[in-house]
């Protein structure tokens, strides 16, 4: 019967793991795409109040952005530089392309950042039922 107990122990160590990973990630996630909205709807409206004109910024621009500024150097292969090159000159899944160009980026970092703060939600829930469980046992 030792094996046993080892084993749920074990178990329920592993599952508070994670929900407590899935809840830092889901923190982290929420929390910079929450701030990387901010930042964006800033910029964007400051240069409306300085030039009269609103920047539109895409999805699509915005990934190429951040994968040449991080990720991808001119002259790669691979599957980022291909992602890259696709956004740059599509040669299938032209509606999805479309989509990812008329999408505002700010409207993609908003909706991360609400999936993000499910998965931060979710993954405190889930350590709270477990917590609960553990207290009706021991009662």
């Amino acid at each position: 019967m030792p094996d046993t107990a080892e084993s749920e122990i074990m178990s329920t160590h592993r599952a508070n793991l994670r929900a407590m990973l899935l809840r830092t990630v889901g923190g982290i996630v929420a929390y910079g795409c929450l701030t990387a909205f901010i930042c964006l709807i800033s910029v964007q409206t400051y240069r409306w109040f300085r030039e009269g004109e609103w920047t539109r910024i895409g999805i699509a621009d915005g990934l190429r952005a951040v994968m040449v500024n991080c990720c991808v150097n001119e002259g790669d292969t691979g599957h980022l530089a291909g992602f890259v090159h696709w956004l740059d000159t599509p040669t299938d899944w032209f509606g999805w392309h479309k989509l990812l160009e008329v999408i505002p980026a700010s409207i993609g970092l908003f909706a991360l950042s609400m999936l993000g703060n499910f998965a931060f939600i979710y993954g405190g829930d889930r350590i709270n039922q477990r917590d609960d469980a553990k207290k009706k046992i021991a009662a």
